[in-house]
């Protein structure tokens, strides 16, 4: 059985003529681009220390298969804006798993779309843990009632975006929860 006991999060931009490529180049840009990448889903393993890129690309073996909990998203239209987030929120319950959560689009800032993400993976902690909320409350009104519920912790987000390419060239962003032994 593997479950993780770090995690490290990192972020990139590719912009090339082909679409495999600026992934590739994204890759590279988030420092990922040597492992074998597998798209895992949302949860934070109980017991998990979150650590510096340093420290977990140590801990990596080029061509590893590497478990993330990643977020992408790619055009090749000038101008318009991408974004790629992960969010993380964490019980108050030692031993007890968190929620990640990625998303991906279009036309928020990266600053929306990383509270975006926050927000996603609280709620679904919240939910999971029994907290009573509106979900139809803003994210802030939401955030009181999970630190008055004494389970949740902290949450955070880790983002990036840009705006597409001229000329053709494709633009990929992402944002990845890098899970390592």
């Amino acid at each position: 059985m593997y479950v993780p006991r770090h995690l490290f999060f990192t972020k990139g931009i590719g912009i090339d003529k082909e679409k495999l490529s600026s992934f590739e180049i994204a890759l590279r840009s988030a420092r990922i681009a040597h492992l074998n990448i597998v798209s895992v889903s949302s949860i934070y393993p109980p017991n998990c220390r979150i650590i510096d890129i340093d420290q977990g690309l140590e801990m990596l073996e080029p061509g590893e298969i590497t478990h993330c909990v990643i977020a992408k998203e790619q055009s090749n239209e000038p101008g318009r804006r991408l974004v790629a987030a992960v969010g993380l929120a964490l019980p108050s319950e030692t031993g007890h798993y968190g929620y990640l959560s990625e998303h991906h689009g279009f036309g928020q800032t990266q600053t929306e779309a990383g509270e975006y993400a926050e927000d996603l993976a609280a709620s679904m902690l919240a939910n999971t843990l029994g907290i009573n909320f509106d979900p139809d409350k803003h994210y802030d009104e939401r955030r009181e009632v999970y630190d008055m519920s004494g389970k949740v912790v902290e949450s955070d987000h880790f983002a990036q975006a840009t705006l597409g390419s001229e000329g053709g060239l494709w633009t990929t962003v992402l944002a990845a929860a890098v899970f390592v032994k």
